[in-house]
């Protein structure tokens, strides 16, 4: 319930904030859907530094809100989770095209990956992305063409398909029609499933991001929900970047450039691992390792060839989630 209305607040904060004109002291930072509880936190911290300034949030799937941003959302910054969100505004002209040299770590300030959580006792007795196309089990992640989120699912399932059948496409395609029919609702972005799942009692299984599952196990407690990390899931990045065009208009560049800074610094980086976010802070990494569990990390780059393959063969209009997706 604590998301909940934490979620009704942000999207009354933000219809105040677009009644209000803009000042070089008020940013509007858009995020990806799940991501609330993080930068509830973020922005107290980084305010109780700079008094002067106000912030304010929108969440939504990260594909949806560059949509929205191209069509005139006034975001000063973006907290995405999926590199190619950041990429379609900077050929919208919005984000320059070297945005990623910004930030450190490839303007990534911590990473997550794909993770289970199930009910109490793991009734379906599931451990590993087999477990998600069987008959007997309902799958809940969102709608991997609006939600950032779920095109992780999305690609890790089809990563770990291609170890599993030894890069047999069909039968990796086979593996990913029967994952997408275990779905019996499609929501639009990453909370709104966590609701279904959670709230409305529908599915065996949700899939979202580690940092999700952890704060629900941890929001819940451990006899209603339980964590299952799979053998094999894809490193999750986080990409921030400054929206020139919009930051430039409303003179913010260097409070946006302060504000993604501040995700770097050992504070920053204490607020993300205390969220269930992993920090690339070695030494907030090192304090916080007891509570995020081994798992083999692959990359988009080396299972997919990059980005910009990925988004060509899979993502792009008649691609791969298309044909998978189907007209569900």
């Amino acid at each position: 319930m604590k998301r909940f209305f934490l979620a009704v607040a942000v999207a009354a904060g933000l219809i105040l904030a677009s009644s209000q004109a803009w000042s070089a002291d008020k940013l509007l930072n858009a995020s990806y859907d799940v991501g609330r509880e993080l930068f509830a936190q973020v922005n107290k911290a980084f305010i109780a530094k700079h008094p002067a300034v106000s912030i304010d949030q929108s969440h939504a799937g990260t594909s949806a809100q560059a949509r929205a941003i191209a069509e005139g959302l006034g975001a000063d910054v973006v907290t995405f989770n999926q590199v190619t969100d950041v990429d379609f505004l900077v050929k919208k002209g919005l984000v320059s095209a070297d945005w990623q040299k910004d930030f450190p770590d490839n303007a990534s300030p911590f990473y997550s990956l794909p993770s289970f959580l199930v009910r109490a006792g793991n009734p379906k007795h599931i451990k590993d992305w087999n477990d998600l196309v069987r008959d007997d089990v309902q799958v809940i992640f969102p709608n991997p063409k609006t939600s950032g989120n779920a095109r992780y699912t999305y690609l890790a399932a089809t990563a770990y398909a291609k170890e599993a059948f030894k890069g047999d496409n069909a039968k990796v395609k086979e593996f990913i029609t029967k994952l997408f029919n275990n779905v019996p609702i499609f929501d639009t972005g990453g909370r709104a499933a966590t609701t279904t799942f959670v709230q409305r009692e529908i599915g065996d299984v949700l899939i979202t991001f580690e940092s999700e599952t952890r704060g629900i196990r941890k929001e819940y407690g451990d006899d209603k929900f339980e964590q299952v990390t799979p053998s094999v899931s894809l490193l999750a990045e986080f990409p921030v970047a400054i929206v020139d065009k919009v930051a430039d208009e409303h003179g913010t560049r260097d409070l946006a450039k302060s504000y993604l800074d501040f995700l770097y610094t050992p504070e920053g980086q204490g607020i993300a691992a205390e969220n269930g976010l992993r920090a690339r802070d070695a030494a907030v990494a090192a304090k916080y390792k007891a509570g995020f569990p081994d798992v083999r990390l692959l990359t988009v780059e080396d299972v997919f060839g990059g980005w910009d393959k990925v988004q060509k063969e899979h993502f792009a209009a008649g691609g791969l989630l298309d044909q998978a997706y189907g007209s569900r």
